[in-house]
């Protein structure tokens, strides 16, 4: 069996055989591990809040480009390869017999990258046409699709922490949808509406899938346990969703009206540029911590985070641009945090299960006469 063990899944199929694997992971000091969570969590957070607020006034400001929305959600990935070029190489790992080839790596990445670009396409059309209550209402079904697919792809077993964050996040991001003032936006045909409703359902299951995918990839294919294979996974498929943005930004016509977009944006020319600009990096941010949180933990654990950050924007919404802080939003991120908490902590507990599971195999092999 080459299946490497996902780490921190609650119960794995053949848990015993798979915990005679060692795992650079496992080999990790309880807080290195958790640093490495917590890291990515505020990449996550921090970057899926200013991507989010950045996308509000590129629209609120005259911005009106699906393609050109769809292509700032990858375009930034060569900021990767800083951190990339810095961290060191591991000439063991690299030399595995396992390696999956070059051919097998590009058709990965090739098919992980266009299932990117055309759900990064079918958000930025579902925001076009539905309020932004409705938009937040469809996207918190992802959580729930990623847990159906974490079960049947990734052999997530559920427990009753899990499920109670699952289902507690979920009415976190419901009710501050719910909350929006806002009905259809003005404009929007009936039409028009049902594509924006089916486009961001049909997104935000497709989202989930590929996050399991993912998770799917590194455990079956890639089979390596280090942060440069995250970097490289997020660098390789956002080139190919930006090559796809790319053309859909030329086939589509769209790339005629970007001057004129420009000149009519509100701020001015200079914000329109820094505003495509720092929400191409802080999309890249967030994209960091999401595969680096499937790869350090699971899939399903990602998308938690994922859907806690529609309950903290709201945060940065009060302190950038003073929205209201009613006591529905307030009650919202109170059972956004109580479900992530109940999800950090069957981590916490399955992290000392594991590691003692792993103790145990280690003596007793040591007890064996040589």
């Amino acid at each position: 069996m080459n299946t490497m063990p996902d780490n921190q899944e609650p119960i794995l199929n053949k848990e015993e055989e798979n915990l005679t694997i060692q795992s650079p992971l496992l080999k990790l000091k309880r807080w290195k591990w958790w640093l490495l969570v917590v890291i990515n969590i505020f990449f996550l957070l921090a970057g899926q809040a200013a991507a989010v607020l950045l996308g509000r006034f590129y629209y609120d400001q005259g911005g009106n480009s699906k393609w050109m929305a769809t292509l700032v959600q990858t375009a930034g990935f060569p900021i990767l390869f800083i951190p990339l070029f810095l961290l060191p190489s591991n000439k063991e790992d690299s030399a595995l017999p396992t390696s999956p080839s070059i051919i097998t790596l590009g058709l990965v990445y090739f098919v992980l990258g266009a299932v990117i670009a055309g759900d990064n396409m079918l958000y930025s059309v579902g925001l076009l046409y539905l309020s932004a209550s409705t938009y937040s209402l469809i996207c918190a079904t992802q959580l729930a699709a990623n847990a159906v697919f974490s079960y049947f792809i990734n052999s997530q077993k559920f427990t009753a922490l899990i499920l109670n964050s699952v289902i507690i996040l979920s009415l976190s991001a419901a009710l501050i949808a719910v909350n929006d003032d806002s009905e259809t936006p003005s404009g929007v045909a009936k039409g028009k509406y049902i594509i924006g409703f089916l486009c961001t359902l049909g997104a935000s299951i497709l989202y989930s899938l590929l996050l399991s995918l993912m998770q799917l990839s590194f455990q079956k294919i890639l089979k390596k346990e280090t942060f440069s294979v995250v970097l490289e996974m997020q660098i390789y498929t956002a080139l190919v969703a930006t090559i796809v943005s790319i053309i859909g930004l030329f086939a589509s016509g769209e790339w005629k009206s970007l001057h004129g977009e420009m000149d009519s944006f509100g701020k001015g020319r200079t914000a329109y540029v820094l505003t495509l600009v720092w929400t191409a990096v802080t999309w890249q941010v967030c994209s960091v911590g999401v595969v680096g949180l499937i790869f350090v933990v699971s899939s399903l654990f990602s998308n938690v985070i994922s859907t806690m950050s529609l309950a903290v924007t709201p945060i940065a919404s009060v302190i950038i641009f003073h929205d209201k802080m009613n006591g529905v939003k307030i009650i919202a991120m109170l059972l956004a945090f109580w479900g992530f908490a109940s999800y950090i902590y069957q981590n916490y507990l399955d992290d000392i299960k594991i590691r003692r599971s792993q103790a145990n195999i280690n003596e007793t092999r040591h007890d064996l006469p040589c």
